[in-house]
């Protein structure tokens, strides 16, 4: 079973725009919204495991330019 998990992201004023271009092209994430409100960006992703999360935050996510900083929410399945 694969983790899911929704990453809030506040990015650099006006990079909004660049930053969900740069994470539609990754694969791990499923889906990715300009939003309103405290975060700029709501991005949805899978991996395999929590690990598999985090390594995909740390090496690919937080690379983007123009992300300022990220909150993960991890989803589990309802039963």
């Amino acid at each position: 079973m694969t983790t899911k998990a929704f990453v809030l992201i506040e990015t650099s004023i006006g990079k909004a725009k660049d930053v969900v271009d740069a994470l539609k092209e990754l694969e791990p994430v499923k889906s990715v919204d300009a939003v309103t409100g405290p975060y700029d960006v709501i991005a949805v992703v899978e991996a395999a495991d929590l690990n598999a999360v985090g390594e995909l935050l740390t090496n690919q996510i937080h690379r983007v330019q123009g992300i300022l900083r990220t909150v993960t929410c991890l989803a589990t399945p309802a039963r």
